[in-house]
């Protein structure tokens, strides 16, 4: 998939800011790490549904799935061969995949990114990307050392992200993409 539209939970402030603070631990520790992409868009987030393209929804009947809290588990590895993806585990809580399937529903047959769909999910929010293998055991010592093995965090909105044009909007939450 090349041009993309997803859906993606956003957080509080505070959640927000307890993730950011992970991603400046990897990056004070000279590792890969999300703080390094600067731009507009980045911000913490669990990613609902990737596809090529994506009508405009009404979200309302969203609405009241939110605030959603959730709790951030163990770190995870994603991806193959020289480097790997290093996110927090979102543990997956009925509350939270009913929303799963409740979006897509709403969005309809399409074609998603397997990682995306219902069934095949693994909620997670992403702290770096690249992380070359023989990094990974530093990487994961800095979390250790910076975060607690799970954290409480409340998702308050839904975004919209395509990557042809580069927007972001507000699907879900009021005031929810301010400091995206």
């Amino acid at each position: 998939m090349s041009d993309i539209v997803s859906l993606e939970l956003v957080l509080d402030d505070e959640s927000d800011a307890a993730m950011r603070e992970e991603w400046d631990a990897l990056a004070a520790a000279d590792l890969p790490s999300q703080a390094r992409h600067t731009g507009e868009s980045n911000r913490p987030h669990i990613t609902l549904l990737v596809r090529p393209s994506l009508p405009d929804l009404d979200a309302a009947p969203l609405a009241d799935a939110l605030p959603l809290g959730m709790t951030l588990g163990a770190p995870v590895l994603f991806g193959a061969g020289r480097t790997r993806v290093i996110a927090r585990s979102v543990v997956p809580s009925a509350a939270l995949v009913d929303l799963h399937a409740r979006v897509h529903d709403l969005a309809g047959a399409g074609d998603d990114a397997d990682h995306t769909r219902p069934g095949a999910w693994t909620p997670h929010v992403t702290l770096a990307r690249r992380v070359a293998l023989d990094r990974v055991g530093d990487a994961l010592r800095v979390l250790s050392e910076h975060a607690p093995l799970e954290r409480s965090v409340r998702a308050v909105g839904i975004r919209r992200w395509e990557t042809a044009t580069k927007t972001v909007s507000e699907v879900v939450g009021r005031g929810t993409l301010e400091g995206c």
